[in-house]
């Protein structure tokens, strides 16, 4: 006889009762739980290896025959009990599904297939524009530091964008070395520099997005917005062959009718400078209030890298075992960056840069 199948010292009426209240109790403790149903089934009523089979083969086997009538009668009353147990059991999910009040039953919720945020999309279609131009893309952290955020940028410390007034800085950086103080990162351009010192030329990157800087909110305005920048470092990279990828870009996102004009402007990273004008898409370069009658509506910033800023990544380069490979004479590059919500406005007629950060369903419900 199996291990498992308790002993039975005689057939008296006590002893009967004795043996079947401690299976009965037995089955009370397996299912005071939740059980598998099938696997406990099979336990206890299985027809071959059944612990009830089991059990009554067992003591059947040995049982005089005044003893086998009340014998069979506590059987039959236990595989009851059995059977009871495996139905609540299989019922126990409904029932605490009830009382959350939730009827299982009940067909699930269809829910409706999400879409992309205004911002994303329009992100997205940048960066793809600049893909199949032959660019990657490159992500970096929010959390910057000075050096890559500011001075390998060409920013010298008096600059007005390292003022409290623009820059968000992280707290308890006194102690720190300025060059290592943790910042909210003010624009993408940190990206750059860790990609340059990472890598040599050639490099042609497109870096996408979230920015920080500490703006008061007002119709276009927000102290967190998106960017879209790019760099491309060869040898014998012109100003020509900036102007040639932005006028394609503006083309590729406005419509082929869209016209581009540089005006000359300043970046500590980039000389020359300029910024990047797009003929208006409402008007068609007539004059209207979208464009504030001047036909022309201003876009983004670009210009030739900075040679201070290729002689910053050959030091970095240096100082981590590298060669320096952005010597200014053999290489050159350009970057460009853009404002995402200020795209997405103009694509889509959209006055107030606030209703990109509510939350209105209504609003969002347009994009669908």
């Amino acid at each position: 006889m199996n291990e498992d199948i308790p002993q039975l010292p005689n057939y008296d009426e006590s002893s009967l009762d004795a043996a079947f209240a401690t299976l009965a109790e037995e089955v009370r403790a397996e299912t005071s739980a939740p059980v598998d149903v099938e696997a406990f089934r099979l336990r206890w009523l299985g027809r071959k290896q059944g612990r009830l089979k089991l059990i009554s083969d067992a003591w059947l086997k040995n049982a005089p025959p005044e003893a086998r009538k009340p014998l069979g009668m506590r059987f039959n009353d236990l595989k009851q009990r059995i059977e009871v147990a495996l139905t609540d059991a299989a019922a126990a999910p409904a029932r605490s599904a009830a009382k959350a009040g939730i009827d299982i039953t009940l067909p699930s919720t269809v829910r409706a297939p999400g879409i992309e945020h205004p911002l994303l999309k329009t992100m997205h279609e940048i960066v793809a524009v600049f893909h199949h131009l032959g660019y990657s893309t490159a992500l970096g952290p929010q959390v910057e530091s000075d050096f890559y955020n500011f001075e390998a940028l060409n920013f010298p410390p008096n600059h007005p964008a390292r003022d409290t007034q623009d820059t968000l800085v992280l707290a308890g950086q006194q102690k720190r070395p300025s060059r290592d103080r943790l910042l909210m990162r003010t624009h993408t351009s940190p990206v750059q520099i860790r990609t340059m010192i990472a890598q040599a030329p050639p490099i042609r990157i497109v870096v996408p997005g979230k920015v920080h800087r500490n703006d008061a909110a007002d119709a276009t305005h927000s102290p967190v917005f998106h960017q879209v920048e790019g760099l491309c470092v060869d040898s014998n990279i012109t100003f020509s062959d900036l102007k040639g990828t932005l006028d394609h870009a503006m083309k590729a996102l406005f419509g082929s009718g869209v016209k581009t004009r540089f005006f000359p402007s300043f970046f500590p990273f980039t000389e020359p400078s300029a910024d990047v004008q797009i003929s208006c898409i409402f008007c068609g370069g007539e004059g209207c209030r979208k464009c504030k009658q001047s036909g022309w509506i201003e876009l983004l910033g670009c210009g030739m890298v900075d040679p201070a800023v290729f002689a910053s990544v050959d030091e970095q380069r240096v100082a981590q075992g590298k060669p320096a490979a952005y010597d200014p004479a053999k290489v050159t590059g350009f970057a460009f960056g853009m404002g995402v919500e200020r795209i997405a406005m103009i694509l889509h007629g959209v006055s107030e840069i606030g209703q990109f950060y509510s939350g209105d369903m209504r609003f969002l419900e347009q994009f669908a």
